[in-house]
């Protein structure tokens, strides 16, 4: 070779890529293993309350806190002797509630009293989880109390209990009203236009005093 020539270096050509062939026996195998995977995954949602089947149905007392409001409401409607309809237009008014367990506030349910399917509602209901009981009824006059509320949310309350809680071992169940200690049997206050309604259970603290008024919506 002269010293003018240029050696030719060939060129590298890159060869075509070459596309995995799954073992038919392996794909079978992972199909089985995320059949297994799901059905465990299904199981196991199921049995944590969340299939697809899970129901909100109080279980006897109402259960510990917090309360959910009942899947099924109409059992419960008829047991507080109320009916479902469209709002009564005779009286609307609200009452508020606070709970309070060992000093912590507990949500009141939204939507106690009211049909989810139809929409319809019984004259003592909740709209929201802020305390505030409506009161609209087709009946002036009528009487409504604060344990048909209780029963509506499937919740038991008396002047010991409320849910499972049971005073006994240095803890109470206090009722106040308007700020002012109450004694006898929470279930039996009539509702009232911006009734203030407290139950505290625990000890007792001089720490802790619950709120005398609530403020309304200007509709309310």
């Amino acid at each position: 070779m002269s010293l003018n020539e240029t050696k030719q270096t060939p060129e590298y050509v890159a060869p075509e890529p070459v596309e995995p062939v799954e073992s038919p026996v392996r794909g079978r195998r992972r199909g089985t293993a995320a059949v297994i995977g799901s059905a465990v995954a299904v199981l196991a949602l199921g049995g944590l309350g969340y299939g697809l089947l899970a129901d909100r149905t109080p279980p006897p007392d109402g259960g510990p806190p917090p309360w959910d409001a009942p899947s099924d409401p109409k059992p419960l409607v008829l047991a507080a002797g109320l009916k479902f309809g469209p709002m009564g237009m005779a009286e609307h008014y609200h009452s508020h509630l606070d709970v309070y367990v060992d000093g912590k506030p507990v949500s009141v349910a939204a939507d106690i009293g009211i049909d989810p399917g139809s929409e319809e509602m019984a004259a003592v209901h909740t709209h929201d989880t802020r305390g505030v009981i409506h009161i609209e009824t087709d009946v002036k006059g009528q009487t409504y109390t604060l344990g048909q509320i209780f029963t509506e949310w499937g919740v038991t309350l008396n002047a010991t209990q409320i849910g499972t809680l049971k005073a006994g071992n240095g803890k109470t169940l206090t009722t106040y009203v308007n700020g002012q200690k109450l004694d006898g049997d929470p279930a039996a206050i009539v509702l009232k236009p911006h009734l203030q309604i407290a139950l505290v259970y625990g000890k007792p603290g001089s720490s802790f005093t619950p709120p005398a008024t609530y403020r309304f919506k200007p509709d309310e």
